[in-house]
């Protein structure tokens, strides 16, 4: 008998054009991968912070990470242009305060 190894995944990130408009997303909330990488490397949150933030859990948290790593590229080049949208909406006065980007 021989011992194969059985893959095991975490699917906690789906795809839905019906949900946040297309981006990656923890199933079962409407927080984004990118809102995660974003909470990460311009928060400064560490796994625990990120989850208590956006009440998940840390599999949650380290699932969307992954996904944000093996995404990067595709992914800082959203976060950039959503960064460039909040900063164009601040000139204009568009919106409240409270963004949590940068």
């Amino acid at each position: 008998m021989e011992n194969q190894a059985q893959v095991q995944a975490i699917e906690v990130i789906a795809i839905n054009p019906n949900v946040r408009n297309g981006r990656p997303y923890i199933i079962g909330t409407s927080v984004t991968v990118t809102d995660v990488a974003m909470a990460k490397n311009y928060h400064n949150q560490d796994a625990d912070g990120i989850a208590d933030w956006y009440g998940l859990t840390l599999s949650q948290v380290y699932g969307a990470l992954a996904y944000y790593y093996d995404h990067k590229a595709e992914l800082d080049q959203t976060i950039r242009a959503q960064i460039k949208q909040a900063e164009n909406f601040k000139e204009k006065r568009i919106g409240n305060g409270n963004s949590l980007l940068p």
